[in-house]
């Protein structure tokens, strides 16, 4: 049997406002084994975020099951799910949300040291991090004082520095020119590998989908399989 760290199961999100409905996931199925990368591509607007802030308690499903780890995300209370986006699970976003007024690795310690780690061990931990995404020079710079990679190299840190077994990757290059994002991608990939985390990652660049284990196209508000040249399997 396989040790499956994601079990999503006829999933579906609905908005209503001001009377209309709108659906934009319907029937998904994904199963993902711990330890794969995964990556999933699509048009801008067809669900992709929702997809993930739905893993990470961010949003709510209408109908379906979403089991992550021995999480029932359908059964939690939002102080469970706080406990989970805090532990479980690491986020990195488009934008990387950063601490103005905080040094890099400011940016990195505080969420360890908020989690409970002892304020020595959480800037051991964060100065690892920052060696790792090549960054440990630009510790004490304030996001105003990084370019935008080394702002999202930062990001990609601090989604690691609480050791969660999922970290999910919301088009985390949508914001950077060719050449940063193939870094950020390539960085993401490396660090879960080195770290031995399970990587779920939304995209529109085929580019950076295609390293991934398996690839999944969100057509018709379901995922689809598909080859590193985007042809169904």
């Amino acid at each position: 049997m396989k040790n499956n760290i994601i079990e999503i199961s006829d999933l579906e999100k609905t908005y209503v406002s001001k009377g209309e409905e709108l659906t934009v996931l319907k029937n998904l199925d994904l199963q993902i084994e711990k330890g794969k990368k995964v990556t999933v591509v699509g048009q801008s607007g067809n669900g992709k975020s929702t997809l993930l802030n739905i893993i990470s308690g961010i949003d709510t499903m209408t109908s379906g099951s979403v089991k992550v780890g021995n999480y029932d995300l359908s059964k939690m209370s939002e102080n469970e799910l706080c406990k989970y986006r805090s532990g479980f699970i690491g986020l990195v976003f488009q934008f990387h949300y950063l601490l103005k007024d905080f040094s890099a690795l400011e940016n990195i310690f505080l969420p360890a040291f908020m989690a409970g780690m002892s304020k020595k061990e959480a800037n051991e931990k964060a100065l690892a991090l920052l060696n790792d995404v090549g960054l440990y020079e630009r510790r004490e710079h304030l996001p105003s004082e990084l370019s935008g990679g080394e702002r999202q190299r930062i990001a990609v840190a601090r989604a690691l520095v609480n050791n969660p077994e999922l970290i999910l990757a919301d088009e985390p290059t949508g914001n950077l020119d060719p050449k940063n994002a193939e870094l950020i991608g390539n960085l993401l990939f490396s660090v879960s590998e080195k770290y031995k985390k399970t990587l779920l990652l939304v995209t529109h660049d085929m580019q950076i989908a295609k390293r991934g284990d398996l690839i999944y196209q969100l057509s018709d508000k379901k995922l689809i399989p598909v080859s590193e040249k985007g042809d169904v399997l």
